[in-house]
């Protein structure tokens, strides 16, 4: 049902006729290999903010020891604003989709 909601979502902003980057759930710290797809940093953020819920609500083992891991990244000052930006970097670098 997630993939779903998300290719329905790519294939929207394809038909517009925008380029998209596309980056997997471990990509961005997370646990698995869903691949998202967005215009940019911000929405791709987005929609793996969304799958991280899902995946707390659901209690993943697998998801919850990678939003551990971020949270202990967070304890260190500035240390989530340089993992976040390298992020993005990695994102500006991919080839559009």
């Amino acid at each position: 049902m997630i993939y779903y909601s998300f290719q329905i979502f790519h294939e929207l902003n394809s038909e517009q006729g925008k380029q998209m980057k596309s980056m997997t759930c471990k990509q961005l710290g997370g646990a698995c290999d869903l691949e998202f797809s967005a215009n940019s940093f911000e929405e791709i953020a987005n929609l793996s903010k969304q799958h991280g819920m899902e995946m707390f609500q659901k209690q993943d083992s697998e998801h919850l020891d990678a939003m551990n891991e971020i949270q202990a990244m967070m304890k260190e000052p500035g240390a989530m604003q340089k993992w976040f930006e390298s992020k993005r970097q990695e994102f500006d670098a991919l080839p559009d989709t």
